[in-house]
């Protein structure tokens, strides 16, 4: 499957990688072009380059990564001819089939080829998988797609309707996978096709319930057991690295120091009002003295003075602030708020040195070495894990069931016989573990 040199090369496969959501594949052709949003790209100047490599666009609009295919990419990016299996889907249906390498598997209903190429990659070369597909144009792009690829070796497709016409071997694989409307009608055909020395399995992909119960109903005539269904839903997470959650002490801390910032401001401002009121009242004294006559012609109208003066109902008069006297005032209750915080520091400081020394930094007696060093260390990232709230919908319903190999009557006979030689000649009663009477007596003989 797929070129695996490190270098690629003219007629190759690759993955063109632009975004999360643009992945799309591309046959290097020497002559042809690339262009897409993110720039504009030669094939000639791709020859040569080692997979995996980001290139930069000649005209300088982006990038792209060119990567090696793979059956997870292909899916991703694969040209959709029909609904496809994701990597989900794929994964359970592969792990519950028993699929490894070495199996038979047959597969009906090709389609986009998809889960063809996750089956090729696991059944490898000692393996084998038959596909069939009723839609002549698919089962032509298929057979194309998988030569290309270099899956002849391990993939044999049929353009052919197993559910009339059955499947092309029988009594030869291991497991059988039907992507189809009607699976029902080619439930007989696939039990033919399965082995019967061993335990077989089998699974059906369906989108509705009603042809999940009508599949259910003819796997149960045709002799399965263990009938199972499952739906698969995909839920992304995003997984960050973030920096540690602070401890108690240090929210405190930063709390406190908030509240001190917010008390001194407020502290601020009375002491800046309280000024202000005592300035305005000493220029109010002064000029009642030259201003005998009132300015005010009616007791509680308001009327603005040349001097900036206004009077109100009650005889209070409001002066207006200029900005320097303004700084004046907060720069005084400045200066006599830090005289009095610097005389709380040194009193606070005298009591935490008669203290147990905690808060002043120095460790309290019986703190251990590690404790010390993890409350020095810097702090570590942790990583945590989102969800996103979307989940990718429904598909399909997976049904399963299995077949048990059939048992002979020559192959109880020999296997009584080989039970046989290992004991004298006696009777031995065979009974119920439920009932206390036998059910059956075998004689056995001592070989020599």
């Amino acid at each position: 499957m797929w070129s695996t040199a490190r270098e690629i090369a003219a007629g190759d496969v690759v993955i063109v990688w632009m975004t999360r959501d643009i992945i799309q594949p591309l046959v290097i052709t020497p002559g042809k072009e690339l262009n897409s949003k993110y720039g504009y790209y030669r094939h000639d100047e791709l020859v040569g380059v080692p997979y995996g490599s980001k290139v930069r666009s000649r005209n300088g609009k982006g990038f792209i990564h060119l990567l090696r295919p793979t059956p997870e990419l292909w899916t991703l990016a694969l040209p959709h001819r029909t609904q496809i299996l994701y990597l989900a889907d794929i994964a359970f249906v592969t792990a519950w089939l028993d699929i490894r390498p070495g199996s038979k598997v047959i597969e009906a209903g090709t389609g986009s080829g998809s889960f063809s190429h996750s089956v090729a990659r696991t059944v490898g070369p000692r393996g084998h998988l038959w596909s069939y597909e009723f839609h002549e144009a698919r089962a032509n792009k298929a057979r194309e797609e998988f030569t290309r690829h270099g899956m002849d070796d391990i993939v044999t497709l049929t353009h052919r309707n197993v559910c009339k016409e059955g499947f092309t071997v029988e009594d030869t694989v291991d497991a059988v996978f039907l992507d189809l409307p009607a699976p029902w009608d080619a439930v007989e055909h696939a039990k033919k096709a399965l082995r019967k020395d061993r335990t077989t399995r089998i699974c059906c992909f369906s989108p509705c319930m009603e042809q999940v119960l009508r599949t259910v109903s003819a796997l149960n005539e045709a002799g399965f057991t263990n009938i199972t269904m499952y739906e698969t839903l995909l839920r992304p997470h995003q997984v960050d690295s973030t920096p540690p959650l602070l401890p108690i002490s240090a929210i405190s801390t930063k709390l406190k120091q908030s509240e001190a910032r917010r008390e001194e401001k407020r502290l601020r401002q009375i002491a800046n009002a309280r000024l202000g009121m005592e300035r305005r009242a000493a220029k109010r004294k002064a000029g009642e003295g030259e201003d005998e006559e009132g300015d005010g012609e009616k007791e509680g109208k308001r009327v603005r003075t040349d001097e900036g003066k206004t009077s109100g109902e009650g005889g209070m008069e409001e002066e207006k602030v200029s900005p320097e006297e303004q700084a004046q005032d907060e720069a005084e209750a400045l200066a006599e708020m830090g005289a009095t915080s610097k005389t709380q520091g040194q009193d606070e400081q005298s009591g935490a040195q008669t203290g147990t020394g905690t808060e002043t930094g120095t460790p309290a007696p019986g703190t251990s070495e590690k404790a010390q060093d993890a409350a020095t260390s810097e702090p570590r990232k942790i990583t945590l894990s989102k969800a996103f709230p979307e989940v990718r919908g429904h598909t399909s319903y997976l049904t399963f069931a299995v077949l048990l190999p059939s048992v002979t009557p020559s192959s109880q006979a020999e296997g009584s016989d080989n039970s046989g030689s290992a004991v004298k000649t006696e009777d031995v009663k065979m009974g119920d573990a439920s009932t206390s009477e036998p059910t059956s007596s075998v004689k056995e003989t001592k070989v020599s």
